[in-house]
């Protein structure tokens, strides 16, 4: 990774422009071209420095649900079932914990009822029990991990 990519991920961790050319705007801040900025978010993405590149939405702010859920998976079955969560559209991240209940998400969707249907449709599909924990309160924490 050159001080360029290190650029970027720090700097857009805080922001992406809002304007009619925003990835135009952003390139110019790191002395790169619009095209530049795009092939080297697409390389991040592709070789796994990124794991996504996109706004975070709120969710219940536009009627929908989020909810944090946890599942307990064989060793041997994490990758398949992490596939099969991940197949979900609603799936927005996915983490391997080292702990019995080994796998969480968040899962964001159109409607709060659907909260619901998603996970158990996973549990179906993977046979593992899903453990769904809605926020109580929300607060927000400015995570930024600078590189």
């Amino acid at each position: 990774m050159d001080a360029i990519d290190r650029a970027i991920i720090n700097k857009l961790q805080k922001g992406f422009p809002i304007c009619p050319q925003p990835y135009a705007q952003a390139a110019e801040e790191f002395g790169i071209s619009e095209e530049e900025l795009i092939s080297r978010l697409q390389a991040m993405l592709d070789d796994k420095r990124l794991s996504r590149f996109g706004p975070l939405y709120n969710a219940e702010r536009m009627g929908g649900g989020l909810s944090l859920c946890a599942m307990a998976v064989p060793k041997e079955d994490f990758e398949q079932v992490a596939e099969q969560v991940n197949s979900y559209p609603e799936v927005a991240h996915n983490y391997a914990r080292d702990h019995e209940l080994n796998m969480w998400f968040v899962l964001a969707t159109e409607t709060p009822e659907r909260i619901d249907q998603v996970l158990g449709e996973i549990q179906a599909q993977t046979g593992c029990p899903v453990y769904n924990m809605p926020k109580k309160q929300e607060f927000f924490v400015g995570l930024h991990f600078e590189l």
